[in-house]
């Protein structure tokens, strides 16, 4: 009997043992993830930190080189970011454009249009599928008296079939009777439209391309943009790709001739080649 007992505690002391194992194993487990995660959260609020410093950079020197009469509406996530409108910016007031063409409309329709009247020449044609935000952006634009140098175009998305394949895009009739674009800004339609949103662009309107005009994207880092420029480049390898740094990723295409390239604080300027992808 006192062997059964023996054996018995013997056998319930291992069990209890194996138990504070299994747990101590766990607990250490749940420690190293904890010691990494807190490693991660740290190098994330740096690297947002960051981030946040640059775009209120941006925005700083956006205002201060704009001057618009009334503040701009928030900036950032599904709206353009301060980076990517001081680089509009920049190059609009530079390069002083004829015609202007946005696909999307809101802040950087502002941002152009304030351009235009200070470089006293210009005028931007926004394509707009949305009647709600074309009449945001018309607001915006008289409140900054910026009416008389902008257009706000309603162009629902109409189906578009390129190289045998179906796109919803802007129905851009309204852009037929322009002469050459000096500059373009792809900023729409939205990511949810269908895949490749925004890749109707470079069939569209790069073939109208100013001598010297230049297309810019915005959001080029996501995967569908990437796979656009891809695209873009393999048709038109006469235009030349420059990278601007931008949260969200920008990608800028040069069509040959005219003026000297200016100077938007872009990196240095690469040629097209099919391998190449969106920063």
């Amino acid at each position: 009997m006192n062997e059964l007992l023996t054996l018995l505690n013997l056998c319930v002391g291992l069990a209890v043992l194996g138990v504070v194992a299994v747990l101590f194993h766990k607990t250490r487990r749940i420690h190293v993830k904890l010691f990494a995660l807190e490693d991660e959260i740290r190098s994330l609020r740096t690297t947002e930190s960051a981030n946040h410093y640059r775009q209120v950079q941006a925005f700083i020197g956006l205002r201060d080189l704009m001057d618009f009469a009334v503040p701009l509406p928030p900036l950032r996530m599904w709206a353009a970011s301060p980076d990517f409108l001081l680089v509009i910016a920049r190059h609009a007031l530079a390069a002083r454009p004829r015609v202007v063409v946005e696909c999307s409309s809101g802040s950087s329709t502002v941002v152009l249009a304030q351009a235009a009247r200070t470089s006293g020449t210009g005028h931007v044609y926004s394509l707009e599928h949305d009647p709600v935000f074309a009449a945001e952006t018309r607001a915006m634009l008289a409140d900054q008296g910026l009416s008389d140098w902008a257009t706000v175009i309603d162009a629902p998305l109409v189906p578009v079939t390129l190289g045998g394949e179906t796109f919803r895009w802007y129905d851009d009739t309204g852009l037929k009777d322009l002469g050459p674009i000096d500059m373009l800004v792809i900023d729409g339609p939205p990511l949810d439209t269908n895949a490749l949103a925004r890749y109707p662009a470079g069939p569209r309107l790069l073939p109208r391309l100013a001598p010297g005009g230049a297309a810019f994207l915005d959001d080029a880092a996501r995967p569908d943009e990437t796979k656009a420029v891809a695209r873009w480049q393999d048709a038109f390898p006469h235009l030349v790709r420059s990278n601007p740094s931008c949260e969200k990723g920008c990608v800028r295409l040069t069509a040959p001739g005219g003026a000297a390239a200016v100077s938007t604080g872009l990196t240095q300027p690469e040629p097209v080649t099919n391998s190449a992808t969106a920063c």
